[in-house]
């Protein structure tokens, strides 16, 4: 008797866990009579498409982008493993969420589980999107080394572009692979995806898929080129290590968490809240305010608690003591 592993298969939530998710990310009720809930993904590409509009608006307004277990944690441990981000972000009564190889396995985990189709993929931030960026003149168009993910949703003959972990700047809802195509994002901000060559290839003959924002009037700005080739595992464990541990990741070094904002309806994404090192800021459409300047770290493990309902435990608030992201 001979046995073979499936090594393509990827992990997939229980019918339980699943309903777990919704409460977490609050979906309405009737939501979860949706077909698609009921009785997975069929050949109905208008319901599906449809449902995926609502989970990824949901998903982006409960589930922050953040980075404090890097910060604020006894082990400063990353893990993108499916069911350990089950742990971390549903089952934990804090509303924790994660950086993009978290909150896009555990996005892409759901999504499979309903029956979706989806391809994991990596992406190449620009330097122009980096939340040093200004300081720094970064204007573009330098692209880093393979450091993000995102996921890709075929529904019928067309795939989409999904991605719950970019923060602020990112696409908010399915963004089909199509060129040239500009969609609102959020607020006076648009988004565009182009598809070509990047400055950096020597060989102008491959092309990548390229996420631009555009604020207002002003200027097209590169956010990250991604591929449509799919990614291991073992791909993004290798690009998880790096991004939690390098001093060339910012993410070492900045304190972010960054939740959006949804209209009374539910219907729509209307803003953020972002707290960025010392700083808190609130934006509903294209008005942005400074809602608090934190002066000591106190302050800031407060502001996590009543704003974002993150509890950060004694142990691990001490963690961040004498490091370079601790407020003084």
């Amino acid at each position: 008797m001979s046995f073979t592993v499936d090594w393509s298969q990827r992990p997939t939530y229980s019918p339980e866990q699943l309903n777990k998710y919704f409460d977490r990310i609050k979906l309405p009720v009737e939501y979860r009579e949706s077909s698609v809930v009921q009785n997975g993904v069929s050949g109905d590409n208008e319901a599906s498409l449809s449902f995926l509009k609502v989970l990824e608006r949901y998903q982006v307004a409960a589930v922050p982008f953040e980075n404090l277990n890097l910060h604020y944690s006894v082990q400063r441990h990353i893990s993108i493993d499916a069911q350990k981000l089950f742990e971390k972000i549903v089952d934990n009564k804090s509303e924790r969420g994660g950086y993009c190889m978290e909150n896009s396995t555990l996005f892409g985990t759901v999504l499979r589980s309903l029956g979706y189709h989806v391809t994991s993929v990596g992406g190449r931030v620009n330097e122009a999107a980096q939340p040093m960026s200004a300081s720094k003149n970064w204007r573009g168009p330098k692209y880093d080394g393979w450091n993000h993910m995102v996921n890709l949703v075929t529904i019928g003959e067309q795939k989409y572009l999904i991605d719950v972990g970019f923060g602020s700047n990112g696409p908010h809802q399915p963004v089909p692979l199509t060129k040239d195509f500009e969609f609102h994002n959020v607020g006076d901000q648009s988004g565009r995806l182009r598809y070509g060559p990047i400055n950096q290839h020597t060989s102008k003959t491959q092309s990548l898929w390229q996420y631009e924002i555009q604020n207002g009037g002003e200027d097209w700005i590169p956010a990250y080129c991604f591929t449509e080739t799919e990614f291991l595992p073992e791909d993004f464990t290798m690009m998880n290590y790096y991004m939690s541990t390098s001093r060339d990741s910012w993410f070492t070094f900045h304190v972010v968490c960054v939740r959006m904002l949804l209209d009374e309806t539910g219907e729509n994404v209307v803003g953020d809240l972002t707290l960025f090192n010392n700083s808190l800021k609130r934006r509903i459409g294209a008005t942005s305010e400074v809602l608090q300047i934190l002066t000591s770290d106190e302050e800031r493990v407060s502001v996590l608690d009543q704003v974002f309902n993150i509890h950060i435990g004694l142990a691990d608030r001490d963690c961040i003591r004498h490091t370079i992201s601790e407020i003084l």
